[in-house]
């Protein structure tokens, strides 16, 4: 399988035009991913049958929203340029996330990679734990204005926080085993808003925060790239190779509205029984070590570093071959 050039010509990459509260492009995406010129069936499906790269989506600052893309990179390790490029921690070094604090729904974030600027948002929705207010917003230029924007984040927290940077690989939760885009379907999300009243693709989609959504599948169709132990699935975005690897077995976070941080009643007892009702028969079921799982993290080989992948790019799978090491 051959890798993508570096730089993609006949495509527009729009890396400082990120659809955020700060940042929005001049274009309407709407709660459904694409903008392949695909016309939508009744059922959701779409008239073209080659399952496409539906939606990109980054979330430069770990644990803070994201922002949709029209082509994005592989850097170092296999992540996506700017995927969990900044990380806020405690004194200790622990991450602040949504798995210790619901905090973080409060907060609305934008990086402009342009600029080298983040922008952070008190929502009206959420009250802070610290001194600042709804509404109350910063910007910071970096990395001059670094000390001053964990200044800002440290009263909204309402402890000490230090803004850390790695402009490679991220902070990514699956070091050790994968480091590449995490995925999921359309379809997927779809199957999922379903099972919930007051839920819709974009509210599951927000929850379950994927970098990579398949369009033109069925819904769980990333259990294929699900390997049997000890092997991984390759598969090709637009000719690009990654690898599944596992799947993503899911914290707190899905539970709680991304929005408010309010936690949906009986999210996990409900997500359990209709995914087993609901699970592939075709899929590798020894690889999940509980039900409440959903969304499958990648690996990236070497040569596909410096690859650009973009909206409406084909997917193909491979046959699944043994692991390698994480390079």
């Amino acid at each position: 399988m051959r890798s993508r050039s570096r730089l993609r010509p006949e495509r527009r990459r729009d890396d400082d035009r990120y659809d955020s509260p700060f940042f929005r492009a001049d274009r309407s995406t709407g709660s459904e991913p694409g903008g392949n010129g695909f016309t939508p069936l009744a059922d959701g499906t779409h008239v073209t049958s080659t399952p496409r790269l539906g939606r990109i989506t980054v979330f430069p600052v770990k644990s803070l929203p994201g922002s949709s893309r029209e082509t994005v990179r592989l850097v170092d390790g296999g992540a996506l340029e700017h995927d969990r490029e900044f990380a806020v921690v405690d004194a200790d070094g622990e991450y602040v996330n949504g798995k210790r604090t619901d905090a973080v729904h409060g907060l609305d974030a934008a990086f402009d990679p342009a600029a080298d600027e983040l922008r952070f948002r008190v929502r009206e929705s959420v009250p802070s734990t610290g001194a600042l207010d709804p509404g109350d917003a910063g910007r910071f230029a970096l990395p001059d204005e670094r000390a001053a924007a964990e200044a800002w984040l440290g009263e909204f927290f309402g402890f000490p926080v230090e803004l850390r940077r790695d402009r490679a690989g991220g902070h990514p939760d699956t070091t050790d085993y994968a480091t590449g885009p995490s995925v999921v379907s359309a379809a997927t999300l779809r199957t999922v808003a379903s099972w919930f009243d007051g839920l819709d693709a974009d509210g599951v989609r927000r929850r379950l925060r994927a970098n990579l959504e398949v369009e033109n599948v069925p819904a769980f169709w990333e259990d294929r790239l699900v390997g049997s132990a000890g092997r991984v699935v390759p598969f090709e975005v637009g000719g690009v190779e990654l690898e599944g690897v596992r799947p993503c077995p899911r914290c707190v976070v899905p539970s709680r509205d991304p929005e408010t941080g309010e936690r949906y009643e009986r999210f996990r007892e409900t997500f359990v029984e209709r995914r087993e009702a609901t699970f592939p028969e075709w899929a590798t079921t020894d690889r999940f070590d509980h039900m409440y799982s959903l969304m499958v993290h990648t690996a990236a080989p070497a040569a596909a570093v410096g690859a650009d992948l973009a909206v409406g790019d084909p997917v193909t799978v491979g046959e699944e071959r043994p692991e390698r090491p994480v390079e």
